[in-house]
């Protein structure tokens, strides 16, 4: 009788290892793919970009907008949030943020021109490490906004990573630089975790923007509500603005004006659109 090729005690194994084999290369296979429709989508300019309006809650004025760039729905990226996922484990995450920059900006020129007016306020979501690298502080970033007319006094960087900075000194000392040009600072996602807190009172955003998991049904939550009035308090003493997310309800935005919370942002107040809506929907 011919003997097998391995013990049957090995078979177990070389199943493993042929199974962990087939799983890493169709995973690479599939990154590979990921990252062509990446470059496709850069290359052809085919993200879609939109503007969610900031309104203040005592006032109605428009402060000013949140630039949205989204891509193509597609089998390799079922999402936003797909997308920028993998971007974010890439070593393209400088080159992505200086495309999308100046799409932006771009494209919010073009908008802002149909109306014939602009808000004060842009808000362009930035990963904190890019803010580190030697293109955006070598006055590029100040070129870009020349070039649309646009001043950094109208900028607010706002910082999307929720990972934990590994020094906020350091940290603090790179936005102090854009502070000096003009620029400003938002933390979003506020009080949703410890590191949102403590990026807070490491680095004194000039904008907290609140997470809508504390702001959704806040007129009905007391805990909720406690967490707003402390974010409220500390942002008194420190001369920072709080932006309320994810307002879906008049109800949300009656009990936040009530308690003097400054400006909101959600669907009950104006959706994400090609247009610049300077109108909250209660007013439209």
């Amino acid at each position: 009788m011919k003997k097998p090729l391995l013990p049957s005690r090995d078979k177990s194994g070389l199943y493993n290892y042929m199974t962990f084999f087939y799983h890493i290369t169709r995973h690479s296979f599939v990154s590979y793919k990921r990252f062509n429709e990446l470059q496709r989508i850069i290359r052809t300019r085919t993200l879609s970009t939109v503007f969610q309006p900031i309104f203040n809650l005592q006032t109605d004025a428009c402060l000013g907008f949140e630039v949205l760039n989204r891509p193509p729905v597609s089998s390799f990226f079922p999402n936003t949030e797909s997308f920028y996922d993998f971007i974010g484990c890439t070593d393209h995450v400088f080159a992505f943020e200086q495309f999308c920059r100046e799409l932006s900006l771009e494209r919010f020129k073009k908008a802002a021109g149909l109306e014939n007016k602009q808000p004060a306020v842009i808000f362009l979501n930035v990963h904190p490490e890019v803010l580190s690298d030697s293109n955006y502080r070598s006055g590029e970033t100040l070129q870009l906004l020349s070039r649309f007319g646009f001043g950094p006094e109208q900028i607010v960087f706002e910082l999307t990573e929720r990972q934990a900075l590994q020094d906020y000194e350091a940290f603090e000392r790179v936005l102090s630089h854009y502070r000096s040009q003009g620029f400003r600072i938002a933390i979003d996602d506020a009080g949703s975790g410890y590191n949102g807190l403590k990026a807070i009172v490491s680095l004194k955003p000039e904008f907290i923007k609140l997470d809508k998991s504390i702001i959704r049904g806040v007129h009905v939550q007391p805990n909720q509500q406690h967490v707003v009035k402390l974010l409220q308090e500390f942002a008194a003493a420190s001369g920072t603005h709080i932006i309320a997310e994810g307002l879906e309800s008049q109800h949300e935005i009656s009990y936040l004006r009530d308690q003097g919370i400054e400006f909101g942002q959600g669907y009950a107040l104006g959706r994400p659109a090609a247009e610049l809506q300077y109108r909250p929907l209660s007013l439209s």
